[in-house]
């Protein structure tokens, strides 16, 4: 077995793993594979992990496309612009290593905020500086959905599912435009999240009959963990 074709699985596997969270709950892909995919190889990021969020949406929002809030999704896009082009910024100008500290962090943060499940009240303001804060860590680490998710904790599950979705597809879209006019979108990084898209499928047909169980506080708490140690061993590896 080569080393691509080791790099492809494992990074498959995280894939999966976080389709099946991200059909269940609505978010989650990125939070459990960014730090997979930056341990294994940094260079895939965060283009790779951007065509699998651009991708994974599209299944949620044929089933659940008359459930998204579309006024919410307006001032989300609206934060998420200005938010990308900070990101761009930090991808153009930071160090590999750098890149994988911050991708580290940015798990840990929105694992603790994720696990408090803090009361953010839903309105404009809040769902605009989510989705600026979303567009800063989504371009740069391939991380953009605790802060969106946050806002819409209250609403019922395929709100959630449904918003969530077209929010992530148009962000996704948007951060691999601007990757591509900075000139940080590696073919190599499009063709592996391309290959991806198998593994990220077989996830989103998993979570389906899951989806009820997936809400269990046990599951939670264990995905978060999960998330927490695999944050935890990025940014040692970054570090030594």
């Amino acid at each position: 077995m080569t080393h691509e074709v080791l790099i492809l699985i494992l990074a498959g596997l995280a894939v999966f793993v976080g389709a099946v969270v991200q059909g269940g709950v609505g978010f989650g892909l990125g939070l459990v594979a960014a730090p997979v995919v930056t341990m294994l190889d940094p260079a895939l990021m965060p283009g790779s992990i951007q065509v699998v969020n651009a991708t994974l949406p599209l299944f949620t929002l044929a089933a659940e496309w008359r459930r998204v809030d579309w006024r919410g999704l307006g001032f989300a896009l609206l934060g998420r612009l200005p938010g990308s082009a900070i990101g761009a910024l930090i991808v153009v100008y930071v160090s590999a290593t750098t890149l994988g500290v911050f991708v580290g962090v940015m798990v840990l943060v929105a694992v603790a905020l994720t696990a408090q499940a803090l009361a953010v009240p839903r309105n404009g303001w809040t769902t605009t500086a989510a989705g600026f804060t979303s567009g800063v860590t989504g371009t740069a680490t391939g991380i953009g959905g605790p802060p969106m998710a946050l806002v819409y904790q209250s609403a019922k599950g395929p709100q959630i599912r449904a918003t969530l979705a077209a929010f992530f597809f148009l962000s996704a879209s948007q951060s691999l435009f601007i990757l591509w006019a900075v000139d940080r979108l590696p073919a190599r990084a499009l063709w592996s999240g391309a290959l991806l898209i198998p593994f990220l499928i077989a996830g989103f047909l998993v979570s389906g009959p899951l989806r009820r169980h997936l809400d269990g506080g046990g599951v939670r708490r264990a995905i978060l963990a999960v998330a927490a140690l695999s944050a935890l061993a990025l940014i040692a590896q970054s570090l030594l």
